[in-house]
C-alpha cells in the first residue's frame, strides 16, 4: 500500500454566489492546488501546512485526512503529514478552499490506496469544509466545479448538479486586490436580502445565459456588500463577455475574448492589485501516479 499520496485539483470563479439562497453555479479555472499526505505510525496526529501561504489556518485539510481515514477504518492505524502548494490566492473569492479540499482528499485517498466515486470525494471536503467554518453554504458549487472542471449549476441545499458543461475557450482575466476577505466573516444576513433575485439569476444561467447571470450576480453582491463596481463596468466597457465579483470578493473575474484581453488588462491596471490571465479549466481533479 502506498504511504505517500498526491493529488491536483483547480481552482473556479463565481457564476452565482450560493450564499443568499442556496443555488449556485461557478467556473472552473486553470489554477491548480496540489496536495501530498504522507502517511505516518501516529494515529491522531495529523499535520497540515500550506507552503504557498505559510500563515494560512490548516485546520481544513487535517480534518479532510481525519474524515478520509475514517471513512475507511483507519483512523486508529495512521496519522499523516499533509501539505498544499497553490497559485492561487487565498482568501479573494477564487476557491482556494475548495481546491485545496479537492485535493487533499484525493491524495488522502491515493495515500492509502482507496478509491470513492466523485461526488463521495467532493462530498467529503464540503462536510469537512462546513465542520470547519471556511463556508456558509458548504460550496458545492465550487467544489464541483474545482473537480470537474467547466460550468457547473447546483442546488447547494440538496447537494445536487442540476447542469455541467464545457463552454467555449474563452479567457478569463482576474483582477486580485491585495486585501483578503474570508466567507466566515461575511455578512450573510445582507446577502439573504437578495435571495429571490439571485434566484431568478440561477434560472438564468441553467436556460443557458451563464454570461449575463455572471455579470448580474455580480453586481447584485457588489451592491448589497458595497463593493465597487468600476472594475466591472470598465471591464465590459472593454470588451468582456462577461464581468463579476467572485464570491464574496474582492477578486473581480472577466470572461474575455482572446482579442479583448489586452483592452480588459489595460482598463484594470489604474486599479492597482495583481491581474491573473488564465484559461477556462477542463480538466477534472486528479490523483499524481507516484513512482515505486
Amino acid at each position: 500500500m502506498a504511504k505517500i499520496g498526491k493529488a491536483i485539483a483547480y481552482g473556479a470563479v463565481t457564476i452565482i454566489n450560493a450564499i443568499s439562497c442556496g443555488y449556485g453555479a461557478a467556473l472552473g479555472v486553470n489554477l491548480k492546488t496540489e496536495a501530498t499526505v504522507k502517511l505516518t505510525n501516529e494515529p491522531g496526529r495529523i499535520e497540515g501546512r500550506i507552503l504557498s501561504d505559510p500563515e494560512e489556518n490548516t485546520v481544513l485539510m487535517e480534518k479532510i485526512v481525519c474524515r478520509v481515514l475514517r471513512h475507511f477504518g483507519l483512523e486508529d492505524e495512521y496519522g499523516a503529514y499533509v501539505e498544499t502548494q497553490s497559485n492561487i490566492p487565498i482568501a479573494r473569492g477564487l476557491k482556494s478552499s475548495s481546491a485545496a479540499a479537492n485535493a487533499v482528499t484525493l491524495a488522502s485517498l491515493n495515500a492509502i490506496g482507496k478509491k470513492v466515486n466523485d461526488l463521495t470525494a467532493i462530498n467529503i471536503g464540503v462536510d469537512a469544509a462546513l465542520e470547519s467554518r471556511v463556508t456558509i453554504t458548504g460550496a458545492f458549487d465550487d467544489a464541483c466545479a474545482s473537480f470537474f472542471g467547466g460550468v457547473v449549476i447546483t442546488d447547494n441545499l440538496e447537494r445536487k448538479i442540476l447542469k455541467k458543461f464545457y463552454p467555449p475557450e474563452y479567457l478569463i482575466l482576474i483582477h486580485v486586490p491585495e486585501t483578503k476577505s474570508y466567507t466566515a466573516s461575511s455578512n450573510v444576513k445582507k446577502m439573504k436580502l437578495m435571495a429571490n433575485e439571485v434566484k431568478a439569476l440561477h434560472r438564468m444561467a441553467l436556460q443557458g445565459d451563464w454570461l449575463n447571470a455572471m455579470t448580474l450576480n455580480g453586481l447584485v453582491y457588489s451592491t448589497v456588500l458595497g463593493i465597487d463596481t468600476n472594475l466591472v463596468i470598465d471591464a465590459l466597457d472593454a470588451g468582456a463577455l462577461a464581468a463579476g465579483l467572485s464570491g464574496k470578493g474582492p477578486a473581480v473575474a472577466a470572461v474575455v475574448l482572446p482579442e479583448k484581453v489586452y483592452d480588459v488588462r489595460e482598463t484594470w491596471k489604474k486599479y492597482g492589485g495583481t491581474i491573473i490571465e488564465t484559461q477556462i479549466n477542463t480538466k477534472k481533479a486528479y490523483r499524481v501516479r507516484m513512482v515505486e
